[in-house]
């Protein structure tokens, strides 16, 4: 600031001594009436000013421009620097573009972080879903298996009391078969599951390698870690109970069940209320006899509720059964020592639907010896039962009791009798005596046939129209 007043003085100075000296010199040249280049003395002083005028201007700007090296760089690089400005506001602007643009990719790298964690949250809800079907395959496999080997049996000891009978070891072979087959088709089924789960176990190692690199979910990883090490200690506890005869419930053990039909989702939650706390009741009484019954000891996922919930709000009527997800024993550490509920089970909900109409042949079986024994007699009728059962299971019936001829003593008894007096061979059958939903009870009827002919049976045969006709 010092320096600009310095220098704004020091230019009037200049310009006021070089106007005087021209001043001077101008009167001097027109008082003696000099001329310059041929010119008059008037025009000889016009010029003398002019030049005067033009050493002051020079003298200025030589003293600013040696003076402020900002003017010169003002004056001479103006050009230059508007066009640095230029450059420099669009590299500026161009920034600016970048910065939002890589903002955006923020955004959205986070949103599609987010939706790979949701995916990979369904992922691993599917996985579940998919090994609990396949417990229950296994477990519907290994009961096959049982049937089988006591069929087996059941063929063998025939086969022994009636090696001369050909014909009826035929049909034994012909019911072993099926038996067979449909334990091939449950193998199968099990094949096909365990190959989704591989693709699944595939997807979910893939999903947890891209987490891994970006989040470093080491945390995660200790706490599944610690998860699993209680889940071993826990069916440490439950083989121990195993081993000890001790199990007060067993793995897909039903607690409680019943046919419900709502229309709306307040409906919906007090029946799941309800069967929650009358199941809650019978697992604390198996587990903890004597216990009070207002401690909560079950456990379920609320997503599994609410689902469940929405499922039911549809007004169809459904069988619900509230079953036990693992193994426990009497007395379990973790319901005696009051910690946490501990005791996980699931719910399973399956629309009560029209499985078998009345009249429908559900199995059968060939009686070909016409001297059969009543012992033999009451085998092959137990093999039809079972054969009617396993059959129902499969079909999706969830209650396979069976009741023959609604539970009349005196009929089951004549038809036993009838058979057994007839002396011919005879096929026996088990068809629907009413509709069947899938609560159940099996209500059958038993019938005697020859050649397609009723010859005997526990109920009326004009209950059951077209039925010949259908063979």
């Amino acid at each position: 600031m010092g320096s600009g007043y310095v220098l704004i003085v020091a230019v009037l100075l200049l310009g006021g001594v070089i106007a005087t000296l021209g001043d001077r010199i101008g009167t001097k040249v027109g008082k003696a009436r000099l001329s310059l280049f041929n010119l008059r003395p008037r025009q000889t002083a016009t010029l003398v000013s002019i030049a005067t005028g033009s050493i002051i201007s020079a003298s200025t700007l030589t003293l600013l421009f040696s003076v402020s090296s900002q003017l010169r760089t003002g004056v001479f690089e103006l050009g230059k620097i508007q066009d640095d400005l230029a450059q420099a506001q669009n590299q500026l602007e161009r920034a600016q573009r970048e910065q939002d643009e890589v903002e955006d990719e923020l955004a959205s790298a986070t949103t599609e972080r987010e939706r790979a964690r949701e995916r990979l949250q369904e992922i691993n809800r599917s996985l579940q879903a998919a090994r609990e079907q396949q417990q229950t395959t296994e477990e519907q496999l290994q009961q096959t298996r049982q049937q089988q080997q006591t069929t087996e049996g059941q063929l063998q000891q025939t086969r022994s009391q009636l090696s001369s009978v050909s014909q009826q070891a035929t049909g034994l072979r012909s019911e072993i078969e099926s038996l067979r087959v449909e334990r091939e088709n449950l193998q199968r089924q099990q094949e096909s599951i365990q190959a989704q789960i591989a693709e699944r176990d595939q997807e979910i190692a893939e999903r947890d390698v891209a987490i891994a690199q970006r989040e470093q979910l080491l945390a995660q990883l200790e706490t599944q870690q610690q998860f699993l090490s209680q889940q071993v200690a826990d069916l440490e506890r439950q083989y121990q109970g195993l081993f000890r005869g001790n199990i007060a419930l067993g793995r897909n053990q039903e607690l409680v069940s019943g046919v419900i039909q709502v229309d709306n989702s307040n409906e919906a939650t007090q029946v799941i209320t309800r069967l929650l706390f009358e199941a809650n009741r019978t697992a604390l009484q198996r587990i903890a006899p004597g216990t009070p019954t207002d401690r909560q000891v079950i456990s379920i996922e609320t997503r599994e509720v609410e689902r469940l919930i929405d499922r039911l709000s549809d007004g169809q009527e459904y069988v619900i059964q509230v079953l036990s997800a693992a193994n426990y024993v009497i007395g379990e550490p973790c319901v005696a020592s009051n910690e946490a509920p501990c005791v996980q089970v699931f719910v399973d909900a399956a629309p009560n639907r029209l499985v078998y109409q009345a009249g429908e042949r559900l199995a059968s079986t060939q009686l070909e010896n016409a001297g059969a024994t009543d012992r033999e007699l009451v085998e092959r009728l137990n093999l039809l039962i079972a054969a009617t059962q396993f059959r129902a299971r499969q079909d999706g019936i969830v209650g396979t009791a069976v009741q023959i001829a609604d539970n009349r003593t005196e009929s089951l008894l004549s038809f036993l009798e009838s058979v057994k007096t007839y002396g011919q061979p005879l096929e026996l059958q088990t068809i629907a005596a009413s509709p069947i939903f899938t609560t159940g009870p099996i209500q059958i009827e038993l019938l005697a046939t020859r050649n397609g002919v009723v010859i005997f049976e526990t109920g009326p045969i004009l209950s059951f129209p077209g039925l010949l006709d259908a063979d």
